[in-house]
């Protein structure tokens, strides 16, 4: 299985997906086109546009699944897939509308490469819980893909001190996540992802991110950092989720 699960599109002070070229030509591996599912945005042609203006730049052609009568071909003819960013809410509904989930699972189990920025790194983890988007639709559960047995916070941001005393936090959030999840949670701060392959999970860019497990302070990563230990914990959550394929 080979995942690259991003944090965000664009990091600070760089061009849309520019902090990523290298991992992005990694995973596709000579590839050429991958379908892009744009599904989580207000904007899906002009989030189509700019990521091909940006992938572009690497050789590779971005087929806009949001534009196709046939998704479901789509799907099983794609090099690879890339869920962009948005609404956590919003992109799991279209999944279930329009019957994706099994069939994404499948090939990306089977090998074909998956990418995912925000939302679309939330959609690869077992339920969408740790999104920090609002509920804007309603899908018919929070579970995901399952492709990977942690989950993700996007965007993830440190405390600040100088915030007013009592302000919510993001540690605080997921904390309490765990009080009634026991499953590990990876806070990917702006700039920064997970490359799943060949059984280990490794972060990088700069910026890291912070492991929060129940019962444990938050553990700060860097790039480089070694994560395959998550890939191999079954996750328990506070209401039974169906087993992913």
């Amino acid at each position: 299985m080979r995942l690259l699960l991003l944090s965000n599109s664009t990091a600070p002070g760089r061009g849309f997906l520019e902090h990523a070229y290298e991992p992005i030509s990694d995973v596709m591996a000579g590839g050429t086109r991958l379908v892009f599912f744009a599904h989580a945005s207000s904007d899906p042609d002009r989030y189509a546009e700019a990521m091909q203006a940006s992938l572009e730049t690497l050789g590779i052609e971005v087929i806009a699944a949001h534009r196709s009568d046939r998704i479901a071909d789509s799907v099983a003819e794609a090099e690879a897939i890339f869920v962009g960013g948005g609404n956590s809410f919003r992109l799991l509904k279209a999944f279930h509308d329009l019957g994706l989930l099994d069939a994404v699972r499948d090939r990306v189990s089977n090998g074909m490469p998956y990418l995912g920025a925000s939302a679309g790194s939330n959609l690869a983890c077992p339920t969408i819980r740790t999104t920090n988007d609002m509920p804007i639709v309603e899908p018919p559960a929070l579970t995901a893909l399952g492709l990977v047995p942690f989950q993700i916070n996007p965007h993830y941001l440190d405390r600040d001190d100088a915030a007013p005393p009592g302000a919510e936090t993001r540690d605080q959030r997921i904390r309490e996540f765990l009080e009634e999840n026991d499953v590990p949670v990876v806070g990917l701060r702006e700039g920064a992802w997970i490359d799943v392959h060949a059984g280990a999970a490794v972060v990088g860019g700069p910026p890291g991110g912070r492991l929060f497990r129940r019962g444990a302070e938050p553990a700060e990563l860097h790039p480089g950092d070694d994560l395959t230990e998550l890939l191999t914990r079954e996750p328990a959550y506070d209401s039974p989720l169906e087993r992913l394929g």
